[in-house]
């Protein structure tokens, strides 16, 4: 019997592993197309003779259908680079049954100790925990992999070890394994090259791939290829000039027969539409008279509609769940929330590290802007973190699955705990700090080669504009340490909470011990690192200085303060480190950044309150050796962060063997000698502005929620220790939205990180929708004026914007207030001169 391989599309029986009789899997085809009128399209003389047929499915049940005779094997089409990734429990589990099928075939070819790890798995899925004499008769009435007698050992072995688990992980399991395959849903077209020389086709998620025998030995990826095409038994690759050079740009493969070549064609346009189109593309019109060339295009849903279609029904089912079910669903223990906060979280820092991982990336490569060297440096190193974490997800979300129910667990209670998890995770990771000691080597060779190439400049600039770079892009590469001290604070509730009794204990205190081992070995340089990323941005978002990152400075303050000036109180930026003090204004060249405007060596200053003298509320003076400034804060609570900080800094450069202003004179660009505090400087044409920063710069539209600009159009400062304990206090979750004179609540994922809060339709998206920037904002609960009638809402505000969040339970309700209290709230200045330890204590 002939056999054709169709795609997955909603049947009447899924199968007895699920018990059901409604599939929950998605379809690419399109809404009201199904395997009736799929077959109904057949040509009408494969329709003369109504016999009945038996299609064989996935899960080996029949289906019997009144057509030619012809037996139909439902097969997967597309095959996803993370098949795990997959939404619906039942689409993973049709994946597993091709992947099962795949290896009997041996389609999937693997060493004898892979197969033997897979079949272990599909066994545990099948028939449940080891048994051996149930094991070793279950696998002579089915053959699982060719010759499979000779690995039995190894399958009994393996499958030991699966006890407790459930079909979903394992179906979850036998997918991580076969993805990391090379024969991972590869189909071979036989072919020979020009040379004659025997090959194999394929084609994949990336490109077309080329083996010969099994050895993958080219790749040509979607971004390469520039047309694919066929003629008779020849099919054509035309590559991008800039891959191939001005020679042989397009490349030939023979295949058996023309009907070989055109099939393998349709193949690759199929592929090249799911993965890398966003949706499927029109049919041309038809031609009058004649025609050329084939005009088949792929018929069906994009990855990326795909996509979009399960974020959508989950939201509009999550917003009903919420809707019609009280809240109370949940799991009551605290350590879940905990635990559902430890996912949530570990959802945003893997996203974090896609930035770098995947998109950043992705725009060198593009560009071929970055030197091959500080490619390795940077990638070798972040890369292997990334995949830890990828698989450190998956288990934490089978693990709240399983505590929360949502699957046929039968021993629910020996998943009600998160310990383990963590403690086996966290040993894992300490193989990882050899890579976290180099962060401070790559943030500093890409801050050098930034400078020193001027391609690589721009890719980086352009690159911070892009939507999916919500902070600036070396914060993004300080996540991997900053993570661990997340970490250690949310082990160190679990352990708080739980009782020393508890069988979740001693996994949670172990954890905690092998993450605190690690974070202080990596203490100094997180403070190194933070102090260097502060200043690398400063500089980049600022005009009139070249070398803001001196060795031995550090930063200390930035925020507003009113200058007085021959015009009165004048809005100035000034910026606090260690050795100077630097005050600028905001860009007038249609750019937003702020050109200096002085400095001042903090060597011989003295900082004195002096509102009675120049009548002016919050005032205080600032006396340097170069000229003496008159400055006014908000309020009298910036004005003491401010002279508490100088007076710090002035005592902190008393002690310093180096006077400041040694080399701050070839950094800064200087008004000439002689030229008056403000006056000439604010008469500077554009052009002289223009001249102090390279054209790259000046042209740069930088994020308005920077803290420099928050702090300047709220009116406020922010310090080094605010930032220090804003990385502490992150969060993310879905919150309900409510604007305040709005009737409805909006479900959104949220994001607090440095001072803001980004907001996403759902945790899988990329880039987020808005921000919020925090800083002037109080959160309280509301009052009655307010009019909320839900439980678990908290307020924020600034001056007449308001805001009310709902969340799902009082533990997350009291987790949102008290981060964002903790981030957006200055801690007393005398903790800036406390060690960092101590400073964890104090914020735990």
């Amino acid at each position: 019997m002939g056999e054709i391989e169709g795609t997955y599309r909603v049947l009447q029986t899924p199968g007895s592993r699920l018990g059901v009789q409604k599939t929950m899997g998605v379809s690419t085809l399109e809404p009201g197309q199904n395997l009736s009128t799929a077959m109904a399209s057949l040509p009408a003389k494969t329709q003369e003779r109504d016999l009945p047929i038996k299609i064989k499915m996935l899960d080996n049940t029949v289906e019997v259908l009144d057509i030619e005779t012809t037996m139909l094997r439902l097969a997967v089409k597309f095959f996803p680079p993370d098949p795990g990734q997959l939404q619906e429990e039942y689409t993973r589990y049709l994946f597993a049954l091709q992947i099962k099928r795949d290896l009997a075939e041996e389609r999937l070819t693997c060493s004898d100790n892979t197969a033997a790890l897979l079949i272990s798995h599909l066994l545990q899925s099948e028939i449940g925990d080891f048994d051996e004499s149930e094991d070793r008769e279950h696998l002579k009435t089915n053959q699982y992999f060719p010759n499979q007698e000779r690995i039995e050992g190894k399958i009994l072995e393996f499958h030991r070890k699966h006890v407790g688990q459930t079909p979903a992980e394992s179906d979850f399991q036998v997918l991580e394994i076969a993805r990391k395959l090379e024969m991972y849903g590869i189909r071979f077209h036989p072919a020979s090259d020009r040379e004659g020389t025997k090959i194999n086709l394929a084609v994949s998620h990336m490109g077309v791939l080329v083996f010969q025998g099994n050895t993958k030995i080219n790749t040509f990826n979607w971004s390469k290829v520039r047309k694919l095409s066929f003629k008779r038994k020849r099919f054509l690759v035309k590559l991008h000039p800039e891959v191939c050079g001005p020679y042989q740009d397009t490349l030939e493969f023979l295949l058996g027969s023309r009907d070989e070549c055109k099939n393998f064609w349709k193949i690759c346009v199929e592929y090249h539409t799911f993965f890398r189109l966003f949706d499927q593309p029109k049919p041309k019109a038809k031609a009058v008279l004649f025609t050329r060339g084939s005009s088949f295009r792929y018929s069906g849903r994009t990855q990326k509609q795909l996509v979009d279609y399960i974020k959508d029904k989950h939201l509009y089912f999550n917003t009903w769940l919420i809707t019609v079910y009280s809240i109370q669903r949940y799991p009551a223990d605290k350590a879940y929330f905990i635990a559902k906060e430890i996912l949530a979280t570990e959802r945003t820092y893997l996203k974090d590290l896609e930035v770098i991982t995947v998109w950043f990336r992705s725009a060198v490569i593009k560009e071929n802007a970055m030197p091959e060297g500080l490619m390795t440096l940077l990638f070798s190193n972040i890369d292997p973190i990334y995949e830890f974490h990828r698989g450190f997800l998956k288990e934490i979300e089978q693990r709240l699955s399983l505590w929360e129910g949502r699957t046929s667990a039968y021993v629910k209670g020996d998943y009600q705990r998160i310990g383990d998890v963590m403690l086996r995770n966290m040993r894992t990771l300490k193989e990882f700090t050899s890579y976290l000691q180099k962060h401070d080597e790559v943030l500093t060779e890409l801050e050098k080669a930034t400078k020193r190439l001027k391609k690589l400049e721009m890719v980086y600039k352009e690159f911070e504009l892009q939507k999916v770079c919500y902070l600036p892009l070396n914060t993004f590469l300080l996540k991997p340490i900053q993570r661990l001290m997340h970490y250690r604070l949310i082990l160190g509730r679990l352990c708080k909470h739980y009782t020393a009794e508890h069988r979740d204990f001693a996994d949670c205190r172990n954890a905690l011990k092998e993450v605190t081992e690690m974070t202080s070995q990596l203490q100094h340089s997180l403070i190194r690192l933070e102090n260097f990323q502060k200043l690398t941005e400063l500089q980049h978002d600022l005009i009139g200085i070249d070398n803001l990152t001196a060795p031995g400075r550090e930063f200390i303050r930035e925020g507003c303060l009113y200058k007085l000036t021959k015009k009165g109180l004048q809005q100035r930026m000034f910026f606090l480190f260690s050795d100077m003090l630097l005050y600028t204004s905001k860009g007038v060249t249609g750019t937003n950044q702020f050109k200096i405007h002085g400095h001042l060596p903090l060597h011989g200053m003295l900082v004195e309150e002096s509102e009675n003298e120049w009548a002016v509320p919050h005032c205080f003076t600032i006396y340097s050796a170069q000229k003496t400034i008159v400055v006014a804060a908000s309020t009298r609570l910036e004005m003491g962060k401010w002279m508490e900080d100088l007076n710090m800094a002035i005592e902190m450069a008393k002690k310093s063997t180096e006077k400041s202003d040694t080399f701050l004179k070839p950094l800064l660009n200087s008004p000439p000698p002689g030229s008056s505090d403000e006056v000439s400087l604010e008469q500077e044409s554009e052009d002289d502005i223009h001249s102090s920063r390279s054209s790259l710069d000046r042209q740069s539209h930088h994020r308005a929620n920077t803290t420099m600009h928050v702090c300047w159009y709220r009116n406020t400062s922010v310090s080094m220790t605010d930032h220090s304990v804003a990385v502490e206090n992150q969060l993310s979750g879905y919150l309900l939205r409510k604007f305040k004179n709005s009737n409805g609540w909006q479900k959104l994922w949220v994001v607090f990180t440095n001072f803001c809060l980004f907001f996403y339709k759902t945790h899988q998206d990329d880039y987020p929708l808005a921000s919020l920037p925090l800083l002037g904002y109080g959160v309280s609960a509301p009052v009655e004026a307010d009019g909320i009638q839900k439980d678990y809402v908290f307020k924020l505000q600034f001056k007449s914007h308001v805001y009310f969040f709902r969340a799902e339970s009082k533990y997350t309700f009291e987790r949102w207030m008290e981060v964002i209290k903790r981030a957006t709230s200055s801690p007393a200045r005398s903790s800036l001169l406390l060690p960092k330890d101590e400073k964890d204590s104090h914020t735990d």
